[in-house]
């Protein structure tokens, strides 16, 4: 018997629609990026891009648990002297609110060109509207 390997070519791609609201963030998170990776298949294979796009909705309304609103910092460094800025995960969400989702899915994605490929296929919206109706996205309850 032999292992058959997979390509992007191979594997027909999904559409999932999630929706953050009063969700858990680090567990919410673990789920979609198993699905980027596409390690839900039995067609997974570590090497290819075998996984599906997920949609996320209502990205502002994930939660947080115990202090982290107040606690936890994202940090960004612009490359010059004293450029180091950081803010709350309460003032990214007031400004940014999907890019907190987006943040903890790249940290349990590869760091390599597959890592960043799969990056791509997330698609954070912070109210409950999204644009990708033509796509078909099955619901996904998590």
């Amino acid at each position: 018997m032999k292992t058959k390997m997979f390509t992007h070519r191979d594997i027909s791609a999904k559409w999932y629609l999630v929706d953050a609201k009063d969700k858990v963030l680090g567990r919410l998170v673990s789920r979609v990026a198993l699905i980027l990776r596409g390690k839900n298949r039995p067609e997974f294979s570590p090497n290819a891009d075998t996984g599906d796009f997920v949609i996320i909705v209502n990205a502002d309304k994930v939660r947080l648990t115990g202090r982290k609103w107040q606690n936890k910092k994202y940090y960004h460094f612009s490359g010059y002297p004293g450029g180091l800025r950081q803010q709350t995960a309460k003032e990214l969400r007031n400004r940014y609110p999907e890019r907190i989702i987006k943040h903890a899915v790249k940290g349990m994605l590869p760091k390599n060109r597959l890592g960043q490929r799969l990056a791509k296929k997330i698609k954070v919206y912070a109210g409950p509207d999204h644009p990708h109706q033509a796509q078909k996205p099955v619901k996904l309850d998590i």
